[in-house]
């Protein structure tokens, strides 16, 4: 974090000779230092999305608040949205870490689409009622609101059996309307939040009795319509509701940030797919608890 503030004041340094605000400067150029930045925080999500499902919104999320935070005045009109940015732009982003992370296992053979297929348009609808809701709600609520439920996921996954040890498989498949509610709450947390759904996911999957390999690999798949749904309806939101934000922006999805993650999340990936099955179970559900906590005290020490 010390180094990310170094790398802002920084960009903060370079606005200033240009003689106009610090919000039209930072907008309009950004140092090398930042680009590299993105791209290492961009490999990071790659790896998270291929080991962890999470959809790249854990490491995002927070860094681009952060980032925007601190780039922009409070009161101007992408200081005020940071938090929504942040959740669009990482939206737009797990669509690409979506679609190869699921190639990637589709490899490996850890999908079980028979998980996956039932949930895909529920989760798909949900998402466009979140992504409604995150643009109505007022950025440092929507902030509070993410940490509040990595806290609740954090207490769930540690103190309800089944998710570090798992469970006996379950035989019964859950019935169309639990899974209908299941996959529609999915949805809406996952777009309002950014976060790719993979906090819902995963341990539902665990209480299955599916092992962490399998059950990180499924969240992919999952994640993909809630960044198909919830980045379509950013993106049409700017048409009436959006402030005009600067030129590198589409809707509420900061596209230079958002390409500049999608290079670094595509060698993360490739990378980290190399480890795909191969890291132990209990292990990888304690490291994915441990991330979890890492980005819940990110977002709450501003």
């Amino acid at each position: 974090m010390a180094e990310t503030q170094i790398l802002l004041t920084e960009a903060r340094m370079r606005a200033k000779p240009h003689g106009s605000s610090l919000k039209a400067s930072v907008s309009m150029e950004w140092p090398v230092s930042l680009y590299v930045l993105l791209m290492v925080c961009g490999g990071l999500t790659g790896v998270t999305t291929v080991l962890f499902g999470f959809g790249g919104g854990f490491v995002v999320v927070p860094l681009l608040y952060q980032l925007l935070s601190q780039l922009n005045a409070a009161d101007s009109a992408v200081g005020q949205s940071a938090m929504q940015i942040a959740v669009a732009t990482s939206t737009c982003v797990m669509i690409f870490g979506a679609l190869l992370a699921t190639w990637r296992h589709q490899r490996a053979g850890t999908l079980d689409w028979s998980q996956v297929r039932p949930l895909l348009g529920v989760i798909g609808a949900g998402a466009v009622l979140g992504a409604l809701a995150a643009t109505a709600v007022h950025g440092e609520w929507l902030r509070w609101a993410f940490a509040a439920y990595l806290a609740l996921t954090i207490g769930d996954c540690w103190l309800r059996p089944g998710f570090l040890s798992p469970t006996v498989a379950s035989k019964a498949p859950p019935s169309f309307t639990a899974t209908a509610l299941s996959g529609l709450v999915i949805g809406w947390v996952a777009a309002f939040l950014g976060v790719g759904g993979s906090v819902m996911t995963v341990p539902l999957m665990r209480r299955r009795g599916i092992e962490m390999s399998r059950a990180t690999a499924m969240a992919n798949p999952l994640s993909l319509p809630v960044a198909l749904a919830g980045t379509a309806t950013y993106v049409a939101l700017s048409a009436t509701s959006t402030p005009a934000f600067g030129p590198w922006y589409l809707g509420y999805v900061d596209v230079r940030a958002a390409a500049t993650l999608v290079v670094g999340s595509w060698i993360g990936i490739r990378v980290a797919a190399l480890w795909i099955g191969r890291i132990p179970d209990r292990v990888h559900a304690k490291v994915y608890l441990a991330l979890l906590i890492v980005v819940f005290g990110a977002m709450v020490v501003r």
